[in-house]
């Protein structure tokens, strides 16, 4: 979801791995342990959370959220949690980065201090006032001022205990008086319109003459402020909830008298806290991207640049091969521009994740892996080390088996870990770790089941492979067998490493990540999945002492159980059908698919009474055939099926609709279904999956109500028909199938800022390839870092590399000047207080006086 600003999109995402946590305070008890886990919220919404780590208090967490951010925020925060016996939550602190703050810490590893969570450090929203200061003239002659505090309206207030009924309080703070006045409560709204005037004397007549008297005003006001706090009334004895308060001196009516902003609500003496506690702290990695995109043919150059490192298509993996050989091809993949970007960044993942949606968005993702593929293949030295380093190779294949394999997973592996997840079967093996009442013999055979379900399953799911996994995998085997002609096993190995190391371990291990499961397993569930992933990795290696692959004793001993030439003979006959270069996709189009599922918020279809009684909690699941939902997870058969032809359109619902964030409704040539997610991230991804497939139905509807027709007319237009048409336009729609949608200008905005970033590696590059086509010597240290096979043409890459780079900096450059000459400070949409446009500001200002 982008943000249009005059013909630019601007997206925001943030990949974030949570490490873990050291020396949290032990829990007042004899067990001090705790069972902690962690969440990730945009401000005060939680947007995900991570497992439970049972009894310590050190956990360690490991795992990795990425997201795109629908809409603005402040902090990214982490708050930490503890479960107690009774299943209770309590906050026991929170890390919370300001959004401008975020760059200091991308992609690097970080120690945050856990801070206390301060009922009044926690604000959000803004407000919209006006200060208008007059001179009065009384009856006697003598001049006094008046200040008119006029508070318009606030946007995006939090909603504590799932309620919002806000009133504001403006106070006028002086040397020698304080002197307060309150707005009307404005009831569930957490954007409430005010519009309420407030007069305040801020000198009295005196007995000084004109003169003397004017100067002793000013130095008063300037001594004075306004105070605006807002307030969430509460039906609960311990008082109103505090949402925020704004400061702002009278001297800023010095130039003019009337001062007229948008402020962002700030926490109460700026949210110190007084309390020295030490709560541990907390490691975290993000990855914090704001993307402007411009349009297509700002990117042609470096586009076409980039595509020209995959320009074999329509040749069969095997002339690819060819091609890709530096022995056999006149321009060795080591110069195209691809595996320059894979050279220069910091790590491989990073050139890694655009490059493959990009290839992947015009059908070339196939030739490009197979030829930096063959090109590691031929540098290698040993078979058993093959694809075994973080290489640009092995992070695009592991990249494109997650974005083109998640609907494999979801068909192979998703039945059985459901039926995991919902039975929780005792399967610890390990002696040290049973609990009491627990046989080791009958834990042994429920996990030795599991193990041989999952690997069943999985060797007999060949013909489901997607085609462009099984033509990467035949172009690994055909490498891979060329190069080490000695060794019959490789051409196994250096698939399975792959399918089975890469794959499908990583998906049994944490199914969440995969969308097999809508939450993290529980703890006994999640040691299950471990043990199940770790054996099946082993069976699927094909290493030839597999009990020795084993750190533990009890797992070398479980894997006894298994008749090794057996599974042995399945694994490879499963992994000759996935890399055959005769093997195609034999699914059927019209098979189900499972796309997404999880609980949300029902509105009851066809009421037309407003009542909380009409919002369900139900498990919906969406297909490729049908969305529908179900009383509970477990329940077989819907409530309501709508099939994917009758969805006219899938939109968001305004907030003041029903008071309810997070909305968003489905619309049906009969009724609407309204609908609201858990955050605003869930919300967003169930909008665009639901749009996504139901885009081919030719029913669509180009315009719809974005409000809900309640007490006899629709709230957005007020036309009284339900059956009025719509009177917003729909939003623009994606393409026909439930593929990946890919935005390819998207992601050459993303290799260009990558490019942007490591330009001194580019240039070192450079002197690298001038060094070696004139240098006849032993190589260089500090050029030593770089592959080059063909320093000349390398170095026309680079610098046509470096010529594109260059041109769409020049035109950000622009962008952000004429933004700056266009941009008001205290708009709504850059209110003051907003620290990361002050910084802005502060820099385009330094930019336009150096131009200047």
């Amino acid at each position: 979801m982008a943000v249009e600003e005059e013909g630019i999109r601007v997206f925001q995402s943030v990949r974030i791995k949570i490490g873990e946590l050291k020396n949290l305070p032990s829990y007042p008890g004899p067990n001090k342990m705790r069972d902690c886990y962690c969440t990730v919220n945009l401000d005060q919404e939680e947007v995900f959370r991570t497992k439970i780590v049972e009894k310590s208090l050190c956990p360690f967490y490991g795992e990795d959220f990425y997201c795109e951010i629908p809409r603005n925020f402040r902090h990214l925060s982490f708050y930490i949690f503890d479960r107690d016996v009774f299943r209770r939550d309590s906050i026991m602190g929170k890390v919370a980065i300001l959004k401008e703050d975020l760059q200091k810490y991308n992609n690097r590893e970080t120690w945050f201090q856990v801070q206390h969570v301060d009922a009044d450090s926690e604000v959000q929203g803004k407000v919209h006032l006006e200060l208008r200061l007059s001179e009065v003239i009384t009856d006697t002659g003598v001049i006094c001022h008046k200040l008119a505090a006029r508070v318009l309206e606030c946007r995006g207030l939090p909603i504590v205990n799932g309620q919002c009924d806000p009133y504001a309080t403006v106070t006028l703070l002086g040397p020698t008086r304080t002197e307060s006045k309150k707005t009307k409560v404005r009831k569930k709204t957490n954007n409430p319109q005010f519009d309420e005037v407030f007069y305040f004397e801020v000198t009295k007549p005196s007995s000084y003459n004109k003169k003397s008297h004017f100067e002793i005003e000013e130095d008063d006001v300037d001594k004075m402020e306004i105070r605006v706090d807002l307030w969430n009334a509460s039906n609960l004895k311990f008082g109103d909830e505090f949402l925020g308060e704004l400061k702002i001196p009278l001297k800023v009516l010095r130039q003019s008298s009337c001062y007229e902003a948008w402020f962002l609500l700030q926490p109460r003496d700026n949210g110190k806290s007084g309390k020295p506690d030490d709560l541990g702290s907390l490691r975290l990695n993000v990855v914090y991207t704001e993307d402007h995109v411009f349009s297509s043919e700002y990117y042609s150059p470096l586009m076409d640049l980039l595509l020209k490192s995959g320009d074999v298509d329509g040749m069969s993996p095997t002339k690819i091969l060819k091609l890709s050989d530096p022995s056999t091809s006149s321009l060795p993949v080591s110069a195209s521009a691809a595996h320059v970007l894979g050279e220069v960044c910091r790590e491989k993942q990073e050139a890694a994740i655009p490059l493959v949606r990009l290839f992947l968005h015009f059908g070339k993702i196939v030739p490009l892996i197979s030829a930096i593929a063959n090109a590691e293949v031929n540098r290698t030295q040993d078979p058993n080390t093959i694809f075994r380093g973080n290489s640009l190779t092995s992070k695009c294949i592991d990249e494109t088996m997650k974005l083109a394999g998640m609907h494999y997973l979801q068909v192979t592996l998703k039945p059985i870990i459901d039926e995991i997840c919902e039975l929780h079967k005792p399967c610890e093996i390990d002696p040290v770790k049973l609990k009491d009442g627990e046989n080791l013999e009958a834990n042994k055979e429920n996990l030795k089941n599991y193990v041989d379900q999952i690997f069943n399953v999985i060797t007999k799911s060949g013909v489901s492979c997607p085609t462009v996994m099984c033509d990467i995998f035949f172009s690994l085997r055909e490498s891979a067998a060329k190069r080490f002609q000695g060794d019959s096993d490789v051409r196994f190995t250096a698939v399975s490493s792959f399918i089975f190391l890469r794959f499908f371990a990583p998906a049994i291990l944490s199914p969440n990540l995969f969308q097999l499961s809508p939450h993290h397993p529980d703890p006994q569930t999640s040691r299950t999945l471990t043990l199940i992933s770790k054996t099946i990795q082993t069976l699927g290696s094909l290493s030839k002492s597999k009990s020795a692959s084993f750190k533990e004793t009890f797992m070398a001993a479980f894997y006894d159980y298994f008749n090794e030439q057996k599974y042995a003979d399945a694994v490879k006959n499963f992994l000759d059908l996935i890399s055959s270069s005769g093997r195609r996709d034999h699914k059927s189009i019209e098979q189900p698919i499972l796309l997404k599922e999880g609980f949300m918020i029902k509105r009851a279809q066809g009421r037309k009474r407003f009542g909380m009684k009409n919002f369900k909690k139900r498990w919906f699941r969406l297909t490729n055939h049908e969305f529908t939902y179900h009383k509970s997870k477990a329940a077989d058969h819907p409530l309501c099926s709508i099939p994917i032809e009758n969805i006219l359109a899938v939109e968001k619902v305004e907030e003041e609709s029903f008071k309810m964030k997070n909305m968003f409704q489905v619309i049906q040539p009969i009724r609407t279904l309204y609908i609201q997610a858990n955050n605003c991230v869930e919300a967003k991804e169930w909008i665009d999956i639901l749009t996504k497939v139901s885009q081919c139905n030719k029913k669509r509807l180009t315009v719809y109500h974005p409000s809900a027709y309640l007490n006899g007319h629709w709230l957005c237009c007020k036309a009284t028909s339900e059956n009025a048409p719509g009177c917003t336009p729909c939003t623009g729609g994606l393409p026909a199938n439930i593929q990946l949608v890919i935005d390819g200008d998207r992601e050459t905005e993303r290799i260009y800022s990558l490019f942007n970033i490591y330009m001194s590696k580019l240039e070192k590059m450079q002197e690298a390839c001038g060094s070696r086509s004139v240098y006849d010597g032993p190589e260089q240290e500090e050029y030593s870092s770089f592959i080059i096979d063909d320093p000349r043409e390398t170095y026309k890459t680079l610098c046509s590399i470096i010529e594109a780079v260059k041109m769409l900096e020049e035109e950000h450059a622009q962008y952000k000047r004429d933004k700056f000459k266009k941009t008001k400070y205290g708009s709504q949409e850059h209110p003051i207080g907003d620290k990361s446009f002050q910084t802005y500001i502060r820099q385009q200002s330094a930019v336009s006086t150096h131009s200047i």
